[in-house]
């Protein structure tokens, strides 16, 4: 990306007609500030700088009649109370950046958000990494038009890019009048936010930046690429339309951006298939059903996008399904059960893996969702047969056995199914799907079931310590027991039982907590 480009992805101008259009400016970087980050506000001498500060203020604060004056005399005016303090400075009186430290500059600021008139007084004094904000009187349009060009400097380019791109993609998608209401996010990097409309109608903004590649831990590249995890947004738009055109149900795209990772998404709503008292049966059964249905399905491996090349669907090859089950080595052993490993039990356990994966990558492939289970599902009551069942994530479809999105919802992570309605439901998948292919081998898709449930339960033990010790999200630690024991009811079967053995003799904990 050139120079010229980057300026103008983190720049973005904006017309302000009257007072009001300036409030709501306000409103709008509030989004994109917080306590550390400077603001500096430039331009015009009376073109609004002291009018959008005290708009800016009133609304972190959440009090609409606060007193703001100009702090044109005072030099620094410093707003406590909430949960992080705000400097509001004009720099016009001072002569040289040397006056700053006599007024206790860095003390007042630390861990403030700093809002700064006539920055340039300044010199170099301020930090490089600031959102400035430059106000202009309109000549052309009267006197009470004005003209602000925000730019993103540093760490704050990036952001206002982002804060740009998704201006003009609600607009283009005829949702700007909309209210931005934060959702809680998943395991990874994407955001989510309801949109809603004042007439009441929602819709999703679903945020997925592109994935920075981590450090290369094998063959030169990271783990996200071996274990073919979704890079941006393209494989969330491709492999979604393909679901509708299936029949079934995924969010339909109102707009999209792929090249800075955004949608305007259909809001498929909350109603899911659990409820207080754990898996809803009919609502199972029916998303066992769609498995079926795809499962007996000829599915392309080559999805078209409107940005772009087409998508092309990775394998989940020897290589991923091995990187995956290391996390348990890796992550969840030393951590959650206080097991150093030696090289040689490590690799004696990839070994063994290996083995014992050879026939599920030998296996017929077809689509795996790969995060098919109870908090990517959505019950749709006012639609039809299997299109009641809303599919929500699937961006990091690979092609592999049909068992293991089967497992990934029958062994939920985050919900306890019952061992009697697990195989309630296997039967269930069975019956549809000998009844589109009178062949199908139920024992040999037993044998996989198991074996990937155990390759499935072993990844997110690894992932959930992960998530705890890396990524400061212990919340993940509460579902540790469940996945324990759904990894010690897989290894049960024949097909496992030398893993079997490496864990009772590496990992004893894991049974001993499972009784």
């Amino acid at each position: 990306m050139t120079a010229a480009e980057q300026t103008a992805q983190s720049q973005w101008r904006v017309d302000l007609a009257d007072e009001s259009a300036t409030r709501e400016l306000a409103t709008e970087v509030a989004e994109y500030i917080g306590p550390g980050d400077l603001v500096t506000l430039s331009g015009d001498l009376g073109a609004g700088k002291t009018s959008f500060a005290r708009a800016l203020i009133r609304h972190l604060r959440d009090e609409p009649d606060l007193e703001v004056p100009s702090p044109t005399f005072t030099l620094m005016q410093i707003y406590t109370g909430g949960s992080y303090p705000i400097v509001h400075a004009d720099l016009y009186r001072i002569r040289d950046a040397g006056e700053l430290a006599e007024l206790g500059w860095d003390e007042a600021t630390e861990d403030a958000l700093v809002l700064v008139e006539w920055p340039d007084r300044a010199g170099g004094a301020l930090p490089p990494d600031r959102l400035d904000i430059a106000f202009f009187v309109d000549a052309s349009a009267g006197d009470s038009e004005r003209v602000c060009i925000i730019t993103g400097h540093g760490k704050f380019g990036p952001r206002i890019a982002r804060a740009g791109a998704i201006k003009a993609l609600l607009a283009r998608a005829g949702w700007s009048d909309a209210e931005r209401v934060f959702m809680l996010g998943d395991a990874s990097a994407r955001a989510y936010e309801r949109l809603v409309k004042p007439d009441g109608s929602t819709a999703i903004l679903m945020i997925s930046p592109q994935r920075p590649d981590g450090p290369p831990v094998r063959y030169g590249k990271p783990y996200s690429a071996i274990a073919h995890l979704a890079e941006n947004i393209r494989p969330f738009l491709a492999v979604g339309e393909a679901i509708r055109q299936q029949g079934l149900s995924a969010p339909h795209i109102y707009a999209a951006d792929a090249r800075t990772g955004l949608a305007v998404l259909e809001d498929l709503g909350h109603e899911g298939v659990v409820d207080a008292n754990g898996p809803i049966a009919e609502r199972y059964a029916e998303a066992v059903a769609v498995l079926a249905k795809l499962h007996a399905s000829n599915l392309p491996d080559r999805l078209p996008v409107a940005e772009g090349e087409p998508y092309r669907i990775p394998n989940y090859d020897m290589d991923a399904l091995l990187i995956e089950v290391e996390l348990l080595t890796d992550w969840y052993a030393q951590h959650q059960s206080g097991v150093i490993l030696s090289s040689g039990a490590r690799a004696i356990f990839v070994s063994i893996w290996k083995n014992a994966l050879q026939e599920i990558t030998a296996a017929r492939h077809t689509w795996t969702l790969r995060d098919y289970h109870s908090p990517n599902l959505i019950w749709l009551p006012e639609r039809e047969g299997l299109r009641r069942v809303g599919i929500i994530d699937f961006q990091d479809c690979v092609l592999g056995h049909p068992a293991y999105d089967v497992v990934s919802l029958l062994q939920d992570a985050r919900v306890t199914v019952p061992d009697e309605l697990e195989l309630r439901l296997l039967s269930h998948y069975a019956r549809h799907r000998i009844a589109a292919d009178a062949n199908f081998d139920m024992a040999s898709f037993t044998r996989a079931y198991s074996i990937l449930g155990a390759q499935r339960a072993t990844k997110i033990l690894g992932i959930f310590a992960r998530l705890d010790k890396r990524d400061g999200k212990p919340q993940y630690l509460a579902h540790l027991p469940r996945v324990e024991h759904y990894l010690v009811k897989n290894l049960e079967h024949p097909a496992l039982a030398e893993l079997r053995g490496w864990v009772e003799m590496n990992m004893r904990r894991i049974f001993h907590r499972d009784s």
